[in-house]
């Protein structure tokens, strides 16, 4: 399927096994995985961080299949999960990043076009969270007080 916006297609490589089973070679219990991911957690890490992290370092290939539940929602479970959602947490950092070059730059019609894109998405992810009650219903996308919350 095409990408969006761009009408290109994605980019192949590697899958994830069809069956999801605790490989052999893992040495780690899941409380042991419980306990890494809320440490990682109250050091200031992104359920996306923790997962590379656990991968990379640790060797645990899938949370999902060791635990029965994703990283998103061991963190919700311990009310550890951050107010805004992740995904559109990056959003939101990559809007005000086009803003700032928007000023400095104001012929730059490409990153006007970016600025445009980033703000439908973050307002679909927004009506979106507000459906499925991630989000309250009277949060709005404030620039301002979201430059500031970030920084």
């Amino acid at each position: 399927m095409a990408r969006m916006y761009s009408r290109k297609k994605g980019k192949s490589g590697s899958k994830k096994p069809i069956e999801k089973k605790v490989q052999a070679w893992v040495r780690y219990k899941p409380k042991e995985v419980e306990m890494l991911i809320v440490k990682l957690a109250k050091d200031g890490k992104p359920a996306s961080q923790i997962g590379l992290m656990l991968r990379d370092t640790y060797g645990i290939p899938s949370v999902q299949a060791l635990l029965g539940k994703s990283i998103t929602a061991l963190l919700k479970e311990k009310e550890m999960q951050p107010e805004i959602p992740e995904d559109l947490m990056a959003l939101i950092k990559k809007s005000i990043t086009l803003e700032k070059h928007q000023v400095a730059n104001k012929q730059d019609m490409t990153a006007k076009r970016g600025m445009q894109l980033a703000t439908s998405k973050i307002m679909r992810l927004v009506k979106y969270y507000k459906r499925i009650e991630r989000l309250p219903q009277d949060w709005k996308f404030d620039k301002g007080k979201v430059r500031l919350m970030i920084e």
